[in-house]
């Protein structure tokens, strides 16, 4: 109606009572009713409608006239359409059609298995079964044959005597066709040549004296020499790995007035105290790398740049 006076959708939609505006829905119905009836419309429906009833999926349809799968779909009534079950089974008569029937029959005849026949083909061993005569079928074997995991029978006298006169277990499982952990369960400990169990060393009893608070370690180094140590600089973990015991148990011999705070021990243990700011610009100023100062001075490139 836009096109045929000129006008635009909304013009003619606010000449159009609300009451009767028709919604999306039955807008596009309208559209599809009006469409139908165009020559091209029937033309193309008819074609739909011939090619889907003679057999034909709504796929190769699609492709044969060059539209989608919905634009098929769309164009049949619901009763022409097909249910899966009809589907699938006109596909596999369909597939059926193009199988080779007596090139299957041969092939059966010469030994090959319906299963082979059908992985062959790309098809299921029933559909090949159906393209056999009844007279040909062979019947299956009652009693299945054994299926032997190797060639060779595993003898542990034998295992044993090539382990001992060489031999890894990784070739003898390879030749016998069984797994590592059967060969190993052959041959005796006493001929393992696999490292030993490792012993777990027990820490001998440490001696201990009783002190005012009950029981008191008895430590590699007096509490003297720890005070002296731990005044002369060194850390508690220090003092602690020569001792062979934790820092906490060395702190707990220094009285609480001597320890350090952690910005004391943080300034203490830190590397190189003597390498600050001023001589790291100094040594760029000469025209050094970061790398250049960090190998003269004897930090990393990291704390360098840091310490800048």
């Amino acid at each position: 109606m836009a096109k045929e006076l000129g006008v635009s959708k909304s013009t003619v939609q606010r000449h159009v009572p609300a009451r009767e505006r028709r919604d999306a829905a039955a807008a596009a119905r309208q559209r599809h009713r009006n469409r139908a009836e165009e020559p091209y419309e029937k033309a193309l429906r008819a074609q739909v409608v011939r090619l889907y009833g003679s057999g034909m999926p709504q796929q190769r349809v699609a492709a044969t006239l060059g539209i989608s799968v919905e634009a098929v779909v769309a164009r049949l009534e619901p009763g022409q359409r097909r249910s899966r079950q009809e589907a699938a089974r006109l596909a596999v008569e369909q597939q059926g059609e193009l199988l080779p029937q007596d090139e299957i029959i041969t092939r059966y005849a010469q030994g090959a298995t319906m299963t082979e026949l059908g992985r062959l083909y790309g098809v299921h061993p029933s559909t090949i079964r159906r393209r056999i005569p009844e007279d040909l079928i062979r019947p299956r074997a009652s009693v299945p044959k054994p299926r032997t995991r190797s060639g060779r029978v595993l003898v542990d006298e034998e295992v044993r005597r090539r382990y001992l006169a060489g031999e890894s277990v990784y070739a003898l499982a390879r030749e016998f066709g069984f797994s590592v952990h059967t060969i190993r369960a052959r041959i005796p400990d006493a001929d393992w040549r696999g490292r030993p169990a490792e012993k777990v060393p027990v820490p001998a009893p440490r001696s201990a004296r009783p002190g005012p608070g009950g029981v008191r370690m008895v430590l590699a180094l007096s509490d003297e020499e720890i005070l002296a140590r731990y005044r002369a600089g060194q850390s508690a973990t220090a003092i602690g790995r020569a001792a062979g015991v934790d820092c906490r148990t060395i702190l707990r011999r220094i009285p609480e007035s001597e320890r350090r705070s952690h910005l004391q021990a943080r300034q203490l243990y830190r590397p190189a105290p003597d390498v600050g700011a001023d001589t790291i610009r100094a040594l760029r100023a000469r025209g050094l790398s970061w790398e250049a100062v960090a190998a003269e001075v004897g930090l990393s490139v990291k704390t360098v740049r840091a310490r800048a």
